[in-house]
């Protein structure tokens, strides 16, 4: 079987069926002696909660239940949001939840929210990373894990001293680019001082650069696969990326200058703010274009060394920008 096949086979045919539902109205008292009683199956990873029809309500990560007190009741500590895949799922549509929430596990419902049964990450490990490495499918779960510094191939099977060898260095590219950061930030203690609110948002400021720039970097490592990178391809994509990101910015600009308008009633510092989120969205999206566009130019992996040194370059202009534009107005 091929991999295409294989990633468009129902999700059902991989599932398993020794897990415990857990009734949301049992104590955590109870529901121990249940689960004592009738087993956790192979592996355990999360318990499920259901209501009195059997429709999945929550979900209960082992530590929960184990640090509760004994007479409470279920609904009151499991966690009501959770992800589920629909009886109809495949393998392919399993393979994007594990990427996008990083979950363990997951359940799989039919349409009344009935377990049907669970999928946990040996799905992942052992049926899509052992595929024949022949077919284009393939190629995007490599990138997921090229985009953040390694080669799957190479790591998989490496002895734990290998595997710190392969991965530590583009640690150390994050721990350098932290260090300089601080350093930046250091210089702009007294603005810090004059408007707290600055500091309060640095760490959403911060993440917003780095989705935008990862964002942005894996379209680029996408299309480099199949297109021949020149400088009208890459003003053209650059182009079309900022006008993207442009409007990200000013989505995000806007609700958080409305967000410190209710909460401190501040207009500019909110402004300040606002602003930054624009510069920074552009030069996070011209980072994600630019880094791998010139490792490729280069000779080099784009896929391998993109991602840390896209980060790397966005945290750093990120830190230089709303510092200094806070300094200026401020």
């Amino acid at each position: 079987m091929n991999n295409m096949q294989t990633y468009q086979q129902p999700l059902t045919d991989f599932i398993r069926k020794d897990f415990t539902a857990l009734n949301k109205n049992l104590t955590v008292d109870e529901a121990l002696h249940k689960i004592r009683k009738e087993g956790v199956g192979e592996r355990i990873v999360y318990f499920y909660v259901v209501d009195n029809d059997e429709k999945l309500v929550g979900v209960l990560p082992t530590r929960r239940i184990l640090t509760a007190l004994p007479e409470q009741k279920l609904e009151e500590i499991m966690v009501n949001r959770v992800a589920a895949l629909p009886h109809n799922a495949t393998v392919y549509d399993a393979c994007e939840f594990f990427v996008t929430y990083k979950f363990l596990a997951f359940p799989l419902i039919d349409s009344e929210r009935k377990l049907v049964g669970i999928v946990d990450v040996n799905l992942f490990t052992e049926e899509l990373l052992n595929l024949e490495p022949d077919i284009d499918e393939r190629q995007e779960i490599k990138d997921v894990f090229e985009t953040i510094g390694f080669n799957i191939n190479e790591i998989k099977n490496a002895s734990p001293v290998k595997a710190w060898k392969i991965r530590l260095p583009w640690l150390l590219a994050t721990v350098t680019s932290g260090t300089i950061c601080a350093i930046l930030a250091g210089f702009f203690e007294a603005t810090l001082a004059e408007s707290l609110v600055i500091a309060f948002f640095l760490t959403m400021i911060l993440g917003l650069g780095e989705s935008v720039s990862i964002q942005s970097m894996t379209l680029t490592v996408q299309s480099l696969h199949t297109a021949t990178p020149s400088l009208k391809w890459y003003l053209k994509y650059l182009t079309k990326e900022l006008k993207t990101s442009f409007l990200l910015g000013i989505s995000c600009g806007v609700l958080v200058v409305l967000i410190i308008f209710i909460w401190k009633g501040t207009v500019t510092a909110g402004a300040v703010i606002g602003a930054s989120i624009l510069l920074i969205e552009l030069q996070a999206a011209f980072w994600g274009i630019s880094v791998p566009a010139v490792l490729h130019k280069t000779k080099l992996d784009p896929k391998i060394s993109a991602g840390p040194i896209t980060l790397a370059m966005t945290d750093i202009c990120t830190i230089i920008f709303y510092f200094g534009l806070a300094a200026l107005v401020l």
